[in-house]
C-alpha cells in the first residue's frame, strides 16, 4: 500500500500532466486559428477559449443536466427564439468533452455499479443487435445515430456523476421549472387557440415540426416533471414557501395535461396522485373509490368524449381506440415472425402495412409502449424490458423503507440566517426523500401510461432509471457511512 505521501505525489504529478496537456493543446489552436483565419473576432475567441475549457471540465454535472432537460423537455422548440444558439448540440458537445476528460485524462469521474444495471444493459444489447438484424435498417440507424445512443450515454453520465444529495436536489428542481415553462406554454396555446389538434386538443410547436406538437408526446412530457413537484408538495421537510411553489406548478402541470385530452396522459396523472395520495390515505377501498371518481371527472374535464378522434359521437368502439387494437395486433404479428429481435428499432411504423389486419390507406404509430418494445425488439426484448422495470419499482422501494427509517427532525426548522447550518441536513434529506418517492411515482405513472403512450425508446424511463440507480447508491453510501 502506499503512503499518504507517494499518493500525493501521484495526484501531483497528474495535475501537472493535464496542466500541460491543455497548455499545449491550446497554443495549437492558437496557431490554426491565426493561420487561416487571421481575424480579430478569432484572436478573440481563441482568447476565451481557456475559458470555456475550464468551465467545461469544472460544469460537468451541469451540462449534462441541460442537456437532458433540453432534449426531453425541447426548451428551444418550446421557446423557438433558442433555435438558432443550437443549445442541444452545445451542452452535448461539453457534455462528451467533459466525460472523456474526467474519464480519461483526470480519472476523476468514478464508474459505479448497481444490480439494476445489468438488466439496462442487456436490453441495450438488444436493441442494437435488433438494429443489426432490422427489415429496415436504414430507418434503425438513422433512429439509433439520431437520438438512441445519446440517451444510452447520457443515462450512464447520470448514474455516475449524480453522486450527491446536493445534485438530486438542483436535478428535481431544474426538472420542475422546465415543466413549469413548458406548461405555461401549453396553457397559453390553449386559451389562445394556437396549435390544436382536432379543435380542442393542445399542442406545443406544430408549426415547426416539434415533437411536442403530437398531444400525446406533450402529455407525456407534462407527466415527467408532475411526480417531482407533487413530491416536493407533500415533503414535510421543506419549508413551507417551496412547498407552495411546487404545488402552484402540479396545479399549472394538471392543467395543462388536461388540455391535451390524452388518454395516456389522464391514467398516468391519476397513479402518480394515487401514489402519493395513498400515503396518508389509509383506507384502499375509499382510495380506489376517489380515484375512479378522479378519473371519471377529469374524463369529463378534458372533453374527451368530445374529441374529433375517439369521441362519444363514434359508434361502437371508437376510432381511436379501435386503431390501437389494430395496431397492437400487428405488434404481435411482427413479433411472432421476429421473436428474437423484433423488426428493428423504429421500424413499426413502416412495418405497418405487412402485418396489420386493416389497412386504411396510412400506416400508424403503436401508441403502446409494451407492444412497441414488443414488436420492434422481439420477446427477449419485451422480458429484458420488464425485468428492468421491476427491478427498478424495487430499488425506488427499498430506497424509500431505508430514507423513511432513517429520517431526521431537527429540533429547529428556522430558515434564520444562524439556523440555515442547522436545517441544512434536514432539509437535504428531505430533498433525498422526495427524490426517491418522486421517481418511484414517476415510473409507476410511466408503467400505467404506457398502455397508450410509446415510452419504450424516448428519454423518460431511462432519465428515471438513472436517478432511481443514483437515489440508490447515495441512500447506501449514507446508510454505510452512518454505521
Amino acid at each position: 500500500m502506499s503512503s499518504p505521501i507517494q499518493q500525493s505525489m501521484t495526484a501531483t504529478h497528474r495535475m501537472n500532466r493535464s496542466s500541460l496537456f491543455i497548455i499545449v493543446a491550446v497554443c495549437f489552436l492558437v496557431f490554426v486559428g491565426w493561420y487561416f483565419v487571421p481575424h480579430p473576432v478569432v484572436g478573440l475567441a481563441i482568447a476565451l477559449l481557456p475559458i470555456a475549457i475550464i468551465a467545461t471540465i469544472r460544469m460537468l454535472f451541469w451540462l449534462i443536466l441541460l442537456f437532458v432537460v433540453f432534449s426531453f423537455f425541447r426548451i428551444h422548440e418550446v421557446i423557438p427564439q433558442l433555435m438558432p444558439f443550437k443549445l442541444p448540440l452545445l451542452f452535448s458537445l461539453g457534455a462528451l468533452a467533459s466525460i472523456c476528460w474526467h474519464l480519461m485524462i483526470s480519472r476523476t469521474l468514478k464508474l459505479v455499479w448497481h444490480p439494476a444495471m445489468k438488466w439496462l444493459l442487456l436490453f441495450w444489447l438488444v436493441v442494437i443487435l435488433s438494429v443489426v438484424f432490422a427489415s429496415n435498417r436504414g430507418v434503425a440507424i438513422h433512429s439509433f445515430k439520431g437520438i438512441y445512443w445519446k440517451i444510452m450515454i447520457m443515462t450512464l453520465a447520470i448514474i455516475w456523476v449524480v453522486n450527491r444529495k446536493e445534485y438530486l436536489a438542483k436535478t428535481c428542481w431544474t426538472i420542475v421549472l422546465a415543466g413549469a415553462l413548458v406548461s405555461i406554454v401549453a396553457l397559453y396555446n390553449s386559451a389562445m387557440g394556437i396549435g390544436l389538434v382536432e379543435g380542442s386538443r393542445v399542442t406545443i410547436g406544430r408549426a415547426i415540426g416539434s415533437m411536442l406538437g403530437d398531444p400525446n408526446d406533450l402529455a407525456l412530457v407534462l407527466l415527467f416533471p408532475m411526480g417531482f413537484s407533487i413530491s416536493l408538495l407533500f415533503s414535510s421537510n421543506l419549508h413551507g414557501v417551496k412547498r407552495l411553489f411546487a404545488g402552484l406548478i402540479s396545479f399549472m402541470l394538471i392543467a395543462a395535461i388536461i388540455a391535451t385530452q390524452s388518454r395516456g396522459g389522464l391514467l398516468g396523472m391519476v397513479a402518480v396522485c394515487g401514489y402519493f395520495l395513498s400515503q396518508v390515505v389509509r383506507s384502499k377501498s375509499l382510495l380506489a373509490l376517489a380515484g375512479a371518481i378522479g378519473l371519471l371527472v377529469l374524463y369529463i374535464a378534458a372533453g374527451i368524449s368530445d374529441r374529433a378522434s375517439g369521441g362519444a359521437a363514434e359508434a361502437g368502439i371508437d376510432a381511436s381506440a379501435m386503431g390501437r387494437l389494430y395496431a397492437w395486433e400487428a405488434a404481435f404479428k411482427m413479433a411472432l415472425d421476429n421473436p428474437l429481435f423484433g423488426v428493428g428499432l423504429n421500424n413499426f411504423y413502416f412495418n405497418y402495412f405487412f402485418y396489420s389486419p386493416h389497412w386504411d390507406g396510412l400506416n400508424h404509430a403503436v401508441h403502446s409502449t409494451w407492444f412497441g418494445v414488443l414488436a420492434e425488439t422481439g420477446f427477449l426484448g419485451l422480458m429484458l424490458f420488464l425485468a428492468l422495470i421491476v427491478s427498478l419499482l424495487r430499488t425506488a422501494q427499498r430506497s424509500i423503507k431505508v430514507l423513511t427509517q432513517t429520517d431526521i427532525h431537527p429540533t429547529i426548522k428556522s430558515t434564520s440566517p444562524n439556523n440555515s447550518k442547522k436545517s441544512a441536513p434536514y432539509e437535504t434529506h428531505g430533498y433525498l426523500l422526495s427524490m426517491a418517492k418522486a421517481v418511484l411515482a414517476g415510473l409507476l405513472g410511466t408503467v400505467v401510461s404506457g398502455t397508450f403512450l410509446t415510452q419504450g425508446f424516448v428519454w423518460p424511463i431511462y432519465i428515471l432509471a438513472a436517478l432511481i440507480i443514483c437515489v440508490a447508491k447515495i441512500t447506501q453510501n449514507d446508510s454505510q457511512n452512518e454505521k
